[in-house]
């Protein structure tokens, strides 16, 4: 089952709750299990540059269903997924993008976040995941 407009804007809310908290200018995104977009924010003032990699980051979470963060230490010079980056139309090998599962444990969509340091869009985007699966 895929995530649902109402679940995607919980995640939303949470990770804007959490940005807010942080003080931190983010733009957000979730998608679906097909890795279509579902739901964005931008907070005012967040970098225009940050907007397509918070959806990529989403995107490339739910691709390969790991945290972004995981895939970059993977895709280091001499790793096994050495160059990734460059597939799927681009991706985002850095923290900040996290799959989202439903209560059966599959996939049902995937959260980016950009516009801090990558420890911050971490946080932020898990803050999403968590108010979805409970944590």
């Amino acid at each position: 089952m895929g995530i649902t407009l109402a679940q995607a804007q919980t995640a939303l809310e949470a990770a804007h709750q959490k940005a807010v908290a942080m003080n931190v200018k983010m733009n957000i995104a979730v998608v679906d299990a097909g890795a279509n977009l579902v739901a964005f924010i931008r907070m005012d003032d967040a970098w225009l540059g940050s907007l397509d990699i918070s959806i990529k980051k989403a995107k490339t979470a739910r691709f390969f269903d790991m945290p972004t963060g995981a895939i970059g230490g993977l895709s280091q010079p001499g790793g096994s997924l050495f160059g990734i980056e460059h597939s799927n139309g681009g991706l985002i090998t850095f923290p900040g993008g996290i799959p989202i599962k439903g209560r059966s444990g599959l996939v049902m969509g995937a959260i980016g976040v950009s516009g801090s340091t990558v420890e911050d869009d971490h946080a932020v985007a898990e803050a999403g995941v968590q108010a979805l699966e409970g944590n």
